[in-house]
């Protein structure tokens, strides 16, 4: 390997902000948040949405984020109030 093209590896703390799971790892990303990990060193922090600890796939679990009003508001544009049009005769 070169010297000096690689970016350098930090270790850096992920926070699933749904579950509160902490996962440490390495990265070269560089965070504005700081953590102290369990050893006294410094980390960086990344807050994350989704990580394997809430994804429905991983989990197994089936559950639906309502992220400002989405699914309101997709069931308001359906007719009477989110029950499903009645079909027509057509194709």
């Amino acid at each position: 390997m070169k010297k000096g093209i690689h970016p350098e590896l930090k270790p850096v703390v992920l926070v699933d902000l749904s579950t509160g799971t902490r996962f440490e790892t390495l990265s070269t990303a560089d965070t504005r948040e700081k953590t102290t990990l369990e050893n006294g060193t410094e980390a960086g922090l990344m807050k994350l949405d989704i990580t394997s600890a809430s994804h429905p796939f991983y989990t197994g679990k089936k559950t639906i984020l309502d992220v400002a009003g989405r699914v309101d508001r997709f069931n308001s544009r359906r007719v009477d109030g989110g029950k499903p049009a009645a079909k027509s005769g057509r194709r």
